[in-house]
């Protein structure tokens, strides 16, 4: 009887664990989301969801009629009243689990984000490992509704270009969710997140059409750094400044750049390797901030008259790299002074090194942070100069 008896609880606790999952979903009754709008209209916020048509997706050559996405927008008080909104115009459920890009508008990031990215980090059926990024100078509903190509699904495409470019490009950053809400709590720290752009015509670029162009006429483009101020686009980084910040924050992997020779032209490099130190000092009870840069490059392109076998030359172009790479760090630093934001995390360093010293300065850090001395020390190395030493336009002189 004993032993019944434990057959039939085994039996009974195997039917509860393997009863099914109270909350599953099937899968026709989903509508896949991979890319997240957030709009202003009028007092109400605009959600507009990019949604993956599966036929499309799923068949190689397609079923001829339809585009791999499809967009729906609704508008509500909440973000999350206007996502439920959105079941009245799709016959399936949103489902946001699967979720790569979220774009906001230039116009709400100026107003702020915290509303709008407090609902979305409270949803337990959406993982944060998704890029948030802003919509510049355009709304998010339209950058969502150009078609791409090579990537059909215009969501991957953002969410893999990005990737892309902050590895072999260097002047965009990819931030997730976890991370931009961590930095918006921080008073020691401001936040950045990249922008993006629409090149042509908005109407081609939601149409198929564009899609069998070998040129297309309407693409997506990264394009700087938006720089806020607690959770407020306050102002944009260009390229180069965008560029500035990632050195500063060791971010750079791989890059090109370029200087003018000395005798005109221009010679290009390939940014190899990075190190860099920033350490906090306090000096006459004022704190500062010491930044050590060490670069490693390559010579990758010369379109100038120069002698890269004469021992004098590497010497040169590395102080002339060098001085250039600190007015590029030192032009990102002016303009975050210029809007007291600190997206550098100086703040941090002061704090780790001295909590005395940030007692006294961070209950007025913006302040004290347009103010902070910042000391810059860059030191470039050319390691390699590629299978050719100097440039094919240099002719050998005839004797």
């Amino acid at each position: 009887m004993k032993r019944l008896g434990c057959i039939l609880c085994t039996l009974i606790l195997l039917g509860v664990v393997l009863s099914g999952c109270w909350d599953r979903h099937e899968l026709n009754d989903l509508a896949i989301t991979v890319g997240v709008g957030f709009d202003k209209s009028g007092k109400e916020y605009l959600v507009t969801t990019q949604i993956v048509n599966p036929n499309e997706v799923a068949s190689k050559k397609g079923s001829g009629y339809s585009t791999p996405i499809t967009t729906f927008s609704a508008a509500g008080v909440s973000t999350l009243e206007a996502a439920r909104k959105l079941t009245t115009v799709t016959p399936r459920k949103i489902f946001a689990s699967h979720l790569r890009i979220l774009v906001i508008s230039e116009e709400l990031a100026r107003e702020g984000v915290s509303k709008v990215l407090d609902g979305i980090s409270r949803d337990h059926e959406v993982r944060s490992d998704f890029y948030i990024i802003v919509a510049k100078g355009t709304t998010a509903a339209k950058v969502l509704q150009i078609l791409t190509p090579i990537e059909r699904i215009p969501a991957n495409k953002m969410f893999k270009t990005l990737e892309t470019s902050e590895k072999a490009w260097a002047p965009t950053v990819s931030i997730q969710l976890d991370r931009f809400i961590t930095n918006l709590a921080k008073p020691t720290r401001d936040s950045v997140l990249t922008g993006i752009r629409i090149n042509g015509d908005l109407e081609k670029g939601k149409s198929k059409s564009v899609l069998a162009e070998t040129t297309p006429r309407t693409f997506l483009e990264y394009s700087g750094i938006a720089l806020f101020k607690k959770d407020k686009l306050v102002d944009w980084l260009n390229d180069d400044e965008s560029k500035g910040y990632n050195y500063i924050m060791g971010n750079v992997k791989s890059t090109m750049g370029h200087i003018t020779c000395p005798k005109g032209g221009t010679i290009s490099f390939e940014i190899i390797r990075e190190k860099i130190k920033v350490k906090a000092h306090v000096v006459n009870g004022k704190p500062e901030i010491n930044i050590n840069v060490l670069l490693e490059q390559n010579v990758s392109e010369v379109q100038c008259q120069i002698d890269l076998l004469d021992p004098n030359t590497v010497p040169e172009l590395e102080q002339i790299a060098a001085t250039k790479l600190k007015q590029i760090m030192t032009s990102t630093i002016k303009k975050a002074k210029q809007n007291k934001a600190d997206i550098f995390g100086f703040g941090d360093a002061i704090e780790d090194i001295s909590p005395k010293t940030w007692l006294k300065v961070k209950s007025d850090w913006e302040n004290e942070f347009s103010e902070l001395k910042v000391n810059i020390d860059t030191d470039i190395h050319i390691r390699r100069l590629g299978t050719t030493n100097n440039s094919i336009i240099v002719r050998p002189k005839e004797e």
